[in-house]
């Protein structure tokens, strides 16, 4: 194909490669975006296109594509759970959050060695009981004994520590 006529198709091409982005969630300058790249491909390849049934449907699959991979390529945010519990909760509520946090801590760290791997197996590692039983050799009775002995001892301390 000549520049003369792809010239003369290249609007209605790059119409449908801007309608094909918008359709799949590009926004406006984006969209432009990707019909510009369109634009610039389907010109790279000017002389094989006569080969194609239809360079519209081509220009289309093509912005498409590259739609997906520029939103593959971008990096996905994360949300950061301070930043929302900063924005709901007052200074002295982020205080007591933190106090609290800090005695968890040390409440956790003072329990049996075995008791705080499991509780650590259990609730963050979302490990099943077999599975801990599994990794640190022991019965399935024995797992659900421990991890009820750490969840007693720290509702103790919870008890203790909101009596005072």
């Amino acid at each position: 194909m000549d520049r003369i006529a792809f010239e003369q198709q290249a609007r209605s091409w790059r119409k449908k490669a801007l309608g094909a982005s918008l359709s799949n969630g590009a926004g406006r300058d984006e969209a432009e975006d990707i019909a510009q790249d369109v634009m610039l491909r389907l010109w790279q390849m000017h002389d094989e296109l006569e080969r194609y049934d239809s360079v519209e449907a081509l220009a289309a699959l093509m912005a498409k594509h590259l739609l997906r991979n520029r939103q593959r390529r971008r990096k996905t945010e994360t949300l950061d759970e301070t930043i929302v519990v900063s924005l709901s909760t007052s200074p002295h509520e982020q205080l007591e959050m933190k106090e609290d946090d800090e005695w968890l801590s040390r409440k956790l760290q003072q329990l049996p060695t075995t008791q705080r791997s499991l509780l650590y197996m259990r609730q963050v590692e979302r490990r099943s009981h077999e599975e801990i039983a599994r990794l640190l050799g022991i019965e399935i009775t024995s797992v659900s004994t421990l991890l009820s002995r750490a969840r007693r001892t720290l509702l103790e301390e919870i008890k203790r520590r909101n009596e005072i």
